[in-house]
């Protein structure tokens, strides 16, 4: 046995054996498997997976219906819970789209009619809440209506209550206000557009003619601007009814409206039919809600003419 062979260090690998160690079929493989390419891996078979169990979750453990029938729709209209939920969120819708016209009104007459040059920046201030999210707003609400909130510390303060009040938060009034606010912007906007479109030749011939500010308004401004108004309203109303985040945040139980059931019967409940039938009947109720505010509107318009 020779020396090299018994006690000498092993002999170090040639460059020109490294790279032909590196450039081979197997270690190039190895080279692939990458942690980018593991996570693009996952994320293509994964939703495979989850499809497949879902298949099979479905085909073993439900057993899906397909019986036409009109069952589902007579439990929406006749089932009492979700009647008086439906009644419930019609009447909060109608009162925000009441108090947001109440409210926006007079703010864009101001901007149409005395804001001048400003009328940009008047717009732009209105829009500044809605750089937050809508469920910061809400939450800003919940803030100022709790039980240490805002509106109860400064009741205590002036000396009105003795102690904080619980009636203002987790109701419909809570559910009211918190959507009045969040909406104004949207009846503000298009009111403006229609104030903008009056002709203020008229407004002054009304006034030569012997109109005094307030008849004048109601003769001219008021009809002229009624388009805005049920635009105003329509774009209120129709989305405050399915609204479910600020029922559930502000609402508490008496503040529950139809689209917490029907999102409820999507979700908890596994009802999909159910929750099917609900949205459509809601929609249906909406649409004809919607129809008869524009006839009731334009009835009372002619009858002012």
């Amino acid at each position: 046995m020779t020396a090299a062979a018994e006690g000498s260090p092993p002999l170090r690998m040639t460059r020109a054996r490294r790279n032909a160690l590196l450039q081979s079929e197997p270690v190039q493989g190895l080279a692939l498997i990458s942690p980018t390419f593991i996570y693009a891996l996952i994320l293509l078979v994964l939703p495979i997976l989850v499809v497949i169990a879902h298949s099979f979750w479905t085909q073993h453990y439900l057993t899906i219906d397909r019986t036409f029938t009109l069952e589902n729709y007579r439990v929406a209209l006749t089932e009492p819970i979700y009647r008086d939920l439906l009644w419930r969120s019609l009447y909060i819708s109608l009162t925000v789209s009441l108090l947001t016209v109440l409210l926006a009104y007079p703010i864009a007459y101001f901007i149409s009619f005395h804001g001048g040059r400003h009328k940009s920046l008047w717009l732009f201030l209105i829009t500044i809440p809605f750089w937050t999210s809508y469920l910061l707003r809400v939450m800003s609400w919940k803030v100022i209506l709790g039980y240490n909130g805002v509106l109860n510390s400064g009741l205590m303060g002036l000396g009105i209550i003795d102690e904080p009040s619980t009636a203002l938060l987790y109701n419909s009034s809570a559910v009211i206000i918190t959507l009045t606010h969040a909406w104004a912007a949207f009846a503000i906007l298009p009111i403006f557009v229609s104030l903008e479109k009056v002709d203020r030749t008229l407004v002054e011939a009304a006034t030569d003619l012997g109109d005094g500010p307030l008849r004048s308004f109601l003769r001219v401004t008021l009809p002229l601007s009624a388009p805005g108004v049920i635009s105003a309203a329509l774009i209120v109303m129709i989305p405050t009814v399915g609204d479910y985040v600020t029922p559930k945040l502000v609402g508490g139980k008496d503040g529950v409206m139809i689209a917490n059931a029907i999102q409820a019967q999507f979700g908890k409940a596994s009802n999909w039919p159910l929750g099917a039938a609900l949205s459509v009947t809601t929609m249906l109720i909406v649409t004809l809600m919607a129809g008869a505010t524009v006839l009731i509107i334009r009835a009372v318009q002619r009858l002012a003419r």
